[in-house]
């Protein structure tokens, strides 16, 4: 588990509770987006019903996008033990479940599980109990309660504004004009980029599967460009350190990228997902910025594509196939110049460390049955 003792300001406080959500989300991202890319390659779908025929290409793309479907699950579950240890577990997944339920997406995770944890953190200090009951505390009292009240806040004080924030988005795209061809195109990068997956990208997602209903294709063009930029671009981003002698990916984000670009070549994005929580606020101006620009040279461009994924396998389907792969190198180098003249250099060799006393302290082993 990565190291969050508190070093300095409370910023780099709630960074290290974050680094432990990466530290269990690396192998998962890993596991579950190869799984994804192959399941692609090989043809496959999701399997909607089990007793209908379904083939091996099938499971794997099945099993991959059922992993990748939980990160939020394992994002919030990672912070909020970070915060307040195994009594946050309960009350960080709930968070992941909901984020999940509402299309938050990660962000959801995210921050519930900062929510969740700090919440079950207040009661392990300040809930006092009989001495009878001090057993029950930390595995029945507080993850019961702090469930309780973190549910409370995901459905009655953020549902509500994520609702009318969703349904706000999907009027705002419903009345963009199609025929300012540079604007729209910018609007649609800018919107299915930033959030990852997120719930502003399943809105976009949805209103451009209706557009391919009616024959309309070059704006889902642009969004699979906008999921691939970040990939794309933190790997162009590696040899750049080289160049400028400028460091800003330690250790362990050179190791993801290894296998965030190849997820990315299959438009999968969560292999980013180490690196973005890393340098979330700077990776999201660059990727609006450099998805925007992509978005609006495809669409300048007319690139169209009748299939909604696929990432570069799909470029076989594709109206204007070198414009749109163009489009998408451009877009990928804005975002590489973008975050790599934000972010601060770094030192190589580190790494997340992880914390052995704290591993020990959840080992099955300490189990024992009379």
């Amino acid at each position: 588990m990565a190291n969050v003792k508190s070093k300095g300001s409370t910023l780099n406080t709630l960074k290290q509770h974050a680094l432990t959500a990466i530290s269990y989300l690396i192998p998962i991202v890993v596991g579950g987006g190869f799984l994804l890319a192959i399941g692609s390659l090989m043809g496959g779908a999701t399997i909607e019903n089990f007793n209908s025929d379904w083939s091996f290409a099938d499971t794997l793309y099945t099993m991959g996008s059922q992993i990748l479907g939980m990160l939020p699950v394992v994002i919030g579950t990672g912070i909020a033990f970070s915060i307040a240890d195994k009594p946050g577990i309960a009350a960080g997944f709930l968070v992941g479940l909901i984020s999940i339920k509402m299309n938050a997406g990660f962000i959801g995770g995210f921050a519930g599980g900062y929510i969740a944890g700090y919440i079950a953190l207040f009661l392990k200090n300040k809930m006092h109990v009989p001495q009878w009951a001090e057993g029950l505390k930390p595995m029945l009292l507080i993850p019961l309660i702090s469930c309780f009240l973190v549910g409370m806040i995901m459905f009655y004080v953020l549902g509500t504004p994520i609702s009318i924030f969703t349904e706000a988005l999907n009027n705002f795209i419903k009345g963009l004009d199609m025929s300012q061809t540079l604007l729209f195109g910018l609007i649609i990068g800018v919107l299915s980029g930033v959030d990852y997956g997120g719930p502003i990208n399943k809105v976009v997602y949805a209103f451009l599967l209706s557009l391919q209903s009616e024959g309309i294709n070059e704006p889902m063009a642009v969004l699979m460009l906008a999921s691939m930029v970040t990939p794309f671009g933190l790997t162009m981003m590696y040899p750049m350190q080289k160049i400028f002698r400028k460091n800003v990916f330690n250790k362990t984000e050179v190791d993801t990228l290894k296998t965030a670009f190849p997820m990315g070549v299959c438009m999968i994005t969560e292999g980013c997902y180490p690196i973005i929580f890393n340098h979330l606020l700077p990776c999201v101006i660059a990727t609006g910025i450099g998805a925007g620009v992509g978005g609006a040279l495809s669409m300048l461009w007319a690139c169209a594509s009748p299939v909604p994924h696929g990432g570069l396998f799909a470029m076989v389907t594709m109206t204007n196939p070198f414009g749109w792969l163009a489009a998408l190198l451009i877009g990928s180098l804005v975002f590489a110049i973008v975050l790599f003249v934000i972010l601060k250099p770094v030192d190589p060799e580190a790494e997340i460390v992880l914390d052995e006393s704290k591993e020990a302290d959840i080992d099955l082993s300490d189990i024992k049955i009379s």
